[in-house]
């Protein structure tokens, strides 16, 4: 699939390089989340709502999209 507007600078294995890139630097944002609220909670035994909501709400966006492309591909 060649986009006419920009030409041959960008193509399928640049559209598919973006889209795992940002899939993985999701997955590593939210395993930052989970691992900043663990030591809170385990170092200074302080549960840190906000982290834990950004945790699960990538977790289940992530989840939601998967099964919705399942769904309807």
């Amino acid at each position: 699939m060649k986009i006419p507007i920009f030409g041959t600078v960008i193509d399928e294995r640049f559209l598919m390089h973006r889209l795992r890139s940002t899939s993985i630097g999701g997955l590593a944002g939210c395993l930052a989340a989970v691992g900043i609220f663990e030591w809170r909670l385990f170092r200074d035994h302080v549960w840190r709502w906000d982290l834990l909501s950004v945790a699960i709400t990538m977790v289940v966006v992530k989840i939601g999209v998967l099964i919705w492309y399942r769904l309807t591909d």
